[in-house]
């Protein structure tokens, strides 16, 4: 008998390796603890999410149960018609309503395992074939079509990605901070924290530059790194090898000035931390 394995990362740091047996259910073997990412997850970790419960789809829910608020009668012997993602929301789409879950700063997930006490449990979809586990996220019943909700032009890894219409949104903020800019979800959805100082340090711009302030070059920067670091981020995680190619967040020395890193622990509206170079860094004001 041939066994076929796949590591597979999950928001939070997790790792899950998953055997595949020919003719059988996929089985949960093992779940790991990596180095945790004190992060609320990004993107692409939604992304990875969702390529990793593909052998779910068309099947049927056969119980949902958990604390989220949310009619879990809604949910049983409906099939599971596709998985998408939206920036940070992931979403289970079913014949007659959508699942959107929101994994916020400490939401995580297991397949076939329950790894977490029950009030950490906010859903549980049980399949013939299998389990799905959500814990410390907010689980809602999306109103409309996902079509009708997302506009997938404003994801950052979405095919449909519109830099055009970033910039026009943009353009309409000019006394914005960039830093709470590339964390407007309704501009730039999926990217997080990391993904923002990142971007920042590549493009050479101070996080509390005002937008509108921002040179054409700049701004068309901004805007192309954005997805660029996103693809790059996806790329790293799924190798496992995504911390070691930060170059400015949570580090302490600037690698193009050798000269010790500013960190803000609360920067801007968005209170989140900043990680910059305050030589290399241009503040446009």
């Amino acid at each position: 008998m041939v066994f076929f394995r796949f590591y597979c990362i999950l928001p939070l740091g997790f790792f899950v390796v998953i055997w595949r047996i020919p003719g059988r259910a996929w089985l949960s073997l093992c779940i790991g603890l990596a180095k945790q990412v004190r992060n609320m997850p990004e993107g692409p970790s939604i992304v990875i999410l969702k390529d990793l419960v593909q052998p779910f789809k068309g099947e049927k829910i056969v119980a949902a149960s958990g604390n989220a608020k949310i009619d879990m009668s809604l949910l049983v012997d409906q099939k599971v018609t596709a998985f998408r993602s939206w920036g940070k929301h992931f979403l289970i789409c079913l014949p007659r309503t959508t699942l959107r879950v929101h994994f916020l700063m400490f939401g995580s997930y297991s397949i076939n395992e329950q790894t977490k006490p029950n009030p950490r449990l906010r859903l549980h979809l049980k399949f013939s074939k299998g389990d799905l586990y959500f814990y410390t996220c907010s689980i809602k019943i999306l109103e409309g079509k996902p079509d009708e909700v997302y506009d997938w032009s404003g994801d950052v890894l979405s095919d449909d990605w519109d830099a055009a219409a970033a910039r026009k949104k943009l353009k309409a903020i000019p006394e914005t901070l960039v830093a709470d800019a590339l964390l407007d979800q309704q501009i730039f959805a999926g990217v997080g924290n990391i993904i923002k100082n990142e971007v920042l340090y590549r493009i050479g711009v101070h996080p509390e530059s005002k937008v509108g302030k921002l040179p054409p070059r700049k701004l068309t920067q901004l805007i192309k790194e954005a997805r660029n670091y996103s693809f790059d981020f996806l790329k790293w995680k799924k190798a496992f090898e995504l911390k070691k190619h930060w170059l400015a967040h949570t580090k302490k020395t600037c690698p193009r000035c050798n000269i010790p890193l500013i960190k803000v622990a609360h920067l801007g509206k968005t209170q989140r931390r900043a990680f910059y170079c305050g030589n290399c860094q241009k503040l446009y004001v």
